[in-house]
């Protein structure tokens, strides 16, 4: 897919994401061998939310990641997906009819780089599986920290960079093989999941991007490598004043 223009870009990947919306679960889980679920848990874990707490989750897609969130704050709580695709949305709202915590969400469409909340509304932000197709990852992680309240924590998790020898070079080979295939067989069409292979490869670095964590003002940052480095949960905090 092309970069190109930025409003451009984001129609096409609106309208990919809307082709694939009904099959993303599924082939989520198949192409991280069962583990994605596990991944959304441990960065739901690390954003310190706690029963009763009010999140966000954003570029929520099917709502699984925002779903995990509930499942902390429980039914005092609060919790807020927001997306820019129709078709996601609507695929999130009957994930979370299907959970006892699912309740306690609310799916709203919004775009990442202008988030539709007040300043300092969520004890916590997360992102999840998203940060490959945003426009501005930068101006991105801005709105995620306007909305955190200070003491919040925002929280990123993305597929990553390998760093062992010969692992690196296996998953190189899988995703540029192996990911096309299985979303060709999938979906009808390799497209998406050739930008899936493409995006990764040409991502950031999970160093640099807690470099852009600590750039942005946020505190504590770290962040923790899964499966050999196949995924990186992010953190940080919004600070305090002073």
């Amino acid at each position: 897919m092309e970069h190109g223009d930025p409003l451009h870009r984001t129609d096409a990947l609106r309208a990919m994401y809307a082709a694939i919306a009904d099959r993303y679960d599924l082939l989520n889980n198949i192409l991280s061998f069962n583990q994605a679920n596990y991944w959304r848990r441990f960065a739901a874990s690390r954003t310190g939310l706690a029963a009763g707490g009010c999140g966000l989750d954003v570029a929520c897609g099917t709502g699984l990641l925002t779903l995990e969130l509930a499942r902390l704050a429980g039914r005092a709580g609060r919790v807020v997906g927001v997306d820019f695709c129709a078709e996601m949305l609507d695929r999130a709202r009957e994930n979370a009819h299907r959970m006892p915590w699912g309740e306690v969400v609310r799916f709203v469409p919004g775009e990442v780089d202008a988030l539709p909340f007040p300043d300092q509304t969520f004890e916590c932000v997360t992102m999840g599986f998203a940060l490959r197709a945003v426009p501005d990852p930068e101006r991105t992680f801005t709105e995620m920290i306007r909305v955190v309240k200070p003491g919040g924590r925002v929280v990123n998790l993305e597929l990553a960079k390998p760093g062992l020898p010969v692992f690196k070079q296996v998953y190189a080979v899988y995703l540029r093989r192996l990911v096309p295939l299985v979303g060709r067989l999938g979906v009808g069409f390799a497209g998406p999941y050739e930008f899936l292979a493409h995006s990764v490869r040409e991502g950031m670095h999970q160093a640099e991007l807690r470099d852009l964590f600590v750039r942005l003002g946020l505190a504590d940052v770290r962040y923790y490598e899964l499966a050999g480095g196949i995924a990186a949960v992010h953190v940080g905090t919004r600070p305090r004043p002073s």
